[in-house]
């Protein structure tokens, strides 16, 4: 692993400052109303969503010349991270969109990027991500869709699980094998495929434990045929760029972690200040405000890991590797702990949904699990670290 110290790690900018206040109050009066009751019915948040597109927040990593904001990596955690602070179902919106996205921004050819990024930049489509199977998990070499030539298209076959904003999307970035007998890892192709697509059909949602306003579903191809320019990247170049994909978007994970952290943290402060036992508040109590101490440092110590991964996501540093799945992995386990915390310092009713702590412990655990588990964010750190001294 090699650091690049030349510079400062990350810089807080006015910029930036003045967009956390923007989302923040955008979040605070559109947005976290409307989040229990979108995780009550597991519906997709519209509401959330057309905010996100009136303020231009709904993926603002596109470039200028595609016609988005233009945001650095660093702003767009900023709004991932407020948003996420409100509702994390919300904030799968420019995550996702981010997601979706970045494999085109890495590698795409100009006609593709020309194509698909100006309508997610208008808000007029979704762009999801179709990598895992069913028994390609972690394992994500062992995929068994499938991409075979057609005249001068192809024509693929298979099927994607646990896909965030599946069926919600219009566009998805799909990796499939393209050459059967070819050397596992790189046989592999990316496409773009679009969900008016003939034989394209989706599954029914996932039951989910928490996220449960993004949709989550299945994609199952049978007999799509796209036209040869739908490639992103060159033929079995996929999984290299699947793989640099999240190492960019981790650290987009490692702020939605951070950002349901502190909505744990400043709803459980807010109740601690006014609850009152044993004639005094319990927030005057030291063991409480030993628990308030460490939630509140972790967290900080966490932020300040994303910052860190989302400068080297914006300059490409060769360390992103291991900072980005540091960052995700830290701030997710954070996360888990804070609104796990959060709950116990509320007591009987943070564990009742009169009060938004069991939803933010129930969405925290997700950020554990998605874009690479915790155990394959400790694989890619220790690999980076035996790789840099052999």
């Amino acid at each position: 692993m090699t650091r690049n110290n030349d510079f400062d790690l990350f810089r807080i900018t006015e910029e930036h400052e003045e967009i956390r206040q923007a989302v923040r109050s955008l979040a605070e009066d559109k947005i976290a109303p409307d989040a229990a009751q979108v995780d009550e019915t597991a519906s997709f948040p519209q509401t959330a969503y057309d905010a996100l597109r009136a303020a231009d927040f709904h993926a603002p990593h596109i470039p200028e010349e595609y016609g988005g904001a233009g945001a650095d990596a660093l702003a767009t955690c900023i709004v991932i991270e407020e948003v996420a602070r409100a509702c994390a179902s919300s904030s799968l919106i420019p995550a996702v969109n981010k997601l979706g996205t970045m494999p085109l921004l890495l590698g795409a050819s100009e006609e593709v990027k020309a194509k698909y990024l100006p309508p997610v930049a208008r808000g007029e489509a979704l762009f999801a991500y179709g990598l895992s199977e069913r028994e390609a998990g972690s394992d994500t070499a062992s995929m068994k869709c499938r991409a075979t030539p057609d005249g001068d298209g192809w024509v693929i076959n298979g099927q994607k699980s646990w896909i965030t904003n599946a069926g919600a999307a219009e566009y998805y970035t799909v990796l499939a094998v393209t050459d059967p007998d070819g050397r596992r890892g790189a046989n592999v192709t990316a496409f773009v495929l679009e969900k008016s697509d003939e034989g394209f059909t989706f599954g029914a949602p996932e039951r989910k434990l928490g996220i449960k306003g993004s949709p989550t579903r299945e994609l199952n191809f049978d007999n799509v045929r796209i036209p040869g320019d739908r490639m992103v990247g060159g033929q079995g170049e996929g999984l290299k760029l699947a793989l640099r994909t999240l190492d960019h978007t981790r650290v987009t994970i490692g702020a939605q972690a951070v950002g349901i952290a502190q909505g744990a943290l400043d709803h459980a402060l807010d109740y601690v200040r006014e609850r009152k036992q044993f004639g005094k508040r319990i927030a005057d109590f030291q063991g409480l405000q030993f628990m308030l101490a460490d939630m509140a440092m972790h967290l900080e110590a966490a932020r300040q890991m994303v910052y860190v991964a989302a400068s080297k996501s914006e300059r490409n540093d060769p360390d992103l590797s291991f900072f980005g799945a540091a960052a995700k992995c830290y701030a997710s386990d954070v996360a888990m702990q804070v609104t796990t915390d959060a709950v116990q310092l509320l007591g009987g009713a943070g564990y009742t949904r009169d009060f938004p702590l069991e939803r933010m412990m129930r969405d925290a655990k997700i950020t554990q699990i998605y874009e690479g588990t915790n155990q394959i964010q400790r694989v890619v750190m220790a690999r980076s670290l035996i790789g840099s001294s052999s």
